[in-house]
């Protein structure tokens, strides 16, 4: 059996006794180590679980999942996702490699990102399509994220986004002269992220587009949901390009037409409460 187990959001102690059950008989167990990151290292989960745990990057999933499902068909295999199992569309990759291969499978689901944003107090059946904000570089800065920001919000959504994490990358340089030297894992911040979106509304405004999205817009930043030291900060765009949050990971949410309720919630995070007075009431 292949069991895909989520992990939860915080730290060791937040997966289920279903999942736990599951790991301890498991003669493998995997845990992915690139679409997300715990609060604890490796090695807590292994005090915890009572399991050696084999680290499966990005290369290990996506190349080389034959290996993980290896004998999967006589002896039990864990594979780890911190979140939900399916946060992610890489482990449906997974699945149907498994069943191609004849392993049966079996999932337990978590708390990840996508339900425990509802923290802040925006309600969750408000959210539109979910995306990914990515870091820009100097030669590649792409824009379609935000056209689907605008999108959403055209149509009094929110939009969660997920923040990028670059987790063993390679340089260039270094891919092109096939090197295995990799980068220091960089996770994107809501300042950074605030900042990119942004840069997009000036260069909007530059071509005659007036945006959905302005620097007054009201935002939503997260750092580290489930943690014990979880921060939640709600503000203008603006505000959230200078608003201190501390360490990864980070999400950010763009508000759409918002209930009362939800903007009470909101004012318990405020960075500053002028801003909401001054433009939140524009769009409920």
């Amino acid at each position: 059996m292949l069991y895909l187990v989520g992990l939860g959001l915080g730290d060791a102690k937040d997966i289920t006794v279903k999942g736990l059950e599951a790991v301890r008989r498991c003669r493998r167990v995997y845990l992915e180590a690139y679409t997300s990151v715990l609060t604890v290292g490796k090695e807590a989960l292994e005090e915890f679980y009572g399991k050696e745990l084999i680290l499966a990057d990005r290369e290990t999933v996506e190349q080389e999942a034959d290996g993980i499902l290896k004998e999967a068909d006589v002896c039990d295999v864990a594979f780890l996702v911190v979140g939900d199992p399916f946060g992610a569309t890489t482990h449906s990759d997974l699945v149907l490699r498994a069943v191609k291969l004849g392993v049966p499978y079996k999932v337990i689901h978590n708390a990840s990102i996508m339900n425990a944003v509802g923290c802040c107090g925006l309600q969750l059946y408000s959210f539109g399509e979910t995306v990914s904000i990515v870091f820009w570089t100097d030669t590649w800065k792409p824009e379609s994220f935000f056209d689907k920001i605008e999108k959403n919000r055209q149509n009094g959504m929110h939009t969660l986004c997920l923040l990028d994490i670059k987790v063993k990358e390679q340089s260039l340089e270094n891919l092109m002269k096939g090197r295995k030297i990799y980068e220091p894992p960089r996770y994107m911040s809501v300042n950074q992220a605030a900042e990119q979106l942004l840069a997009i509304i000036q260069n909007r405004r530059l071509q005659g587009e007036e945006p959905e999205v302005t620097e007054n817009t009201i935002c939503v930043g997260l750092a580290r949901v489930g943690a014990p030291d979880q921060k939640i900060a709600s503000g203008t765009l603006h505000q959230m390009s200078t608003v201190e949050l501390g360490g990864p990971l980070h999400s950010l949410i763009v508000t759409g037409t918002m209930h009362p309720l939800e903007l009470e919630m909101l004012k318990l995070f405020t960075v500053d409460s002028s801003s909401f007075e001054n433009n939140a009431f524009q769009r409920t």
